[in-house]
């Protein structure tokens, strides 16, 4: 079952039921997903730059918008207009099939993965996982890579609190660390 039928088929009247919901929009939804890859260190490589592009028209299915720095930092060696990350934001469809992928494919190809833990959470019900490697996503393959490098991917809900998102991407099938409980001594 598509992920955008089981949230409207299956989540958000369990999620409704658990929480007292009366009001079906009350129910937190995902907006959106969106990919991140900073270039740091490769910040003036060529081959890094297209890399990065690559990687994320793989993953996505769209071309990345190119991130610009706003302010000169002289320590870092970077000046006001270069460009310092790539970016692509998934809504609708896309972002549906994306989910399912992240939570039957991807996470589960980490090396040495225990579940993701709460803190992963800003206070709005926010997640935001980094992943060290790209070659956790299925569209790439390990024989074509030159240069391994992180992916940023933040799904956004409509949740007002850290709880309420965590349960609602819990429904989806994120596998979620459980953390033991802390002794008040």
């Amino acid at each position: 079952m598509a992920f955008k039928t089981l949230y409207q088929n299956e989540i958000a009247p369990a999620f409704a039921k658990e929480r007292g919901l009366k009001n079906r929009q009350a129910v937190p939804r995902v907006t959106k997903v969106t990919l991140n890859v900073g270039l740091g260190q490769g910040i003036r490589e060529a081959k890094y730059l297209d890399a990065a592009e690559q990687t994320l028209r793989r993953i996505s299915g769209q071309q990345p918008v190119k991130t610009r720095a706003r302010i000169s930092i002289s320590n870092f060696k970077i000046r006001k207009g270069m460009i310092i990350g790539m970016k692509v934001t998934l809504r609708g469809k896309r972002m549906w099939d994306f989910l399912e992928k992240l939570v039957k494919v991807a996470l589960p190809r980490v090396r040495d993965f225990r579940g993701l833990p709460s803190t992963l959470f800003d206070r709005q019900g926010n997640l935001s996982i980094g992943f060290r490697e790209h070659t956790a996503f299925p569209e790439i393959r390990p024989e074509e890579i030159e240069t391994i490098h992180g992916v940023q991917v933040t799904v956004t809900t409509t949740a007002r609190r850290k709880e309420d998102g965590q349960q609602l991407l819990k429904l989806f099938g994120f596998p979620f660390r459980e953390e033991p409980l802390k002794s008040k001594s």
